[in-house]
């Protein structure tokens, strides 16, 4: 990821990126340091730095936690409910950045068929977007809040 869009992360995702971060920089100093290295050292070393700088693009890009305002509009930050409308089944997810960690919900990135296609919905509006395959699908907003409102009814529940 290598462009300047903005996105939206939490506190938490943010602080496990910035710790993974420092352990990827400590793994590749240490390797550097050996000498000879063969093939095999060189791809992780590679795959290392390719993993260090979408870390740093995604951490300089970063709005942590600030939810977005709670107008059920689907954006960055929101968790969104959609039923599709194929089979009346109903998912919910953050629309946030895939390979940052938020615990238990599934996320989608805005880059994402179904999340490029969700983006600006308000709820009761459809959305048809194309699926890996070829197909197109149709799916109805039902719901979008603020990720920090849907963590504190979690959490709620989870006290009952």
């Amino acid at each position: 990821m290598t462009s300047s869009q903005t996105v939206w992360i939490t506190p938490a995702a943010h602080e496990r990126l910035q710790e993974e971060l420092a352990t990827l920089q400590q793994l590749t100093d240490e390797v550097a340091d050996e000498e000879g290295s063969d093939e095999n050292t060189a791809a992780i070393q590679r795959a290392r730095r390719a993993r260090i700088q979408e870390i740093h693009d995604l951490l300089v890009n970063a709005v942590v936690g600030e939810d977005p305002p709670n107008d059920g509009i689907a954006e960055p930050g929101m968790v969104v409910t959609v039923r599709f409308d194929d089979d009346d089944d109903t998912e919910t997810f953050l629309l946030g950045v895939r390979g940052a960690e938020y615990g238990e919900i599934e996320v989608y990135s805005v880059q994402s068929p179904l999340g490029s296609a969700i983006v600006g919905a308000r709820p009761g509006e459809k959305r048809t977007y194309t699926l890996p395959s070829g197909a197109t699908a149709t799916v109805t907003l039902l719901n979008a809040v603020p990720y920090g409102m849907h963590a504190a009814e979690d959490a709620k529940a989870d006290a009952k």
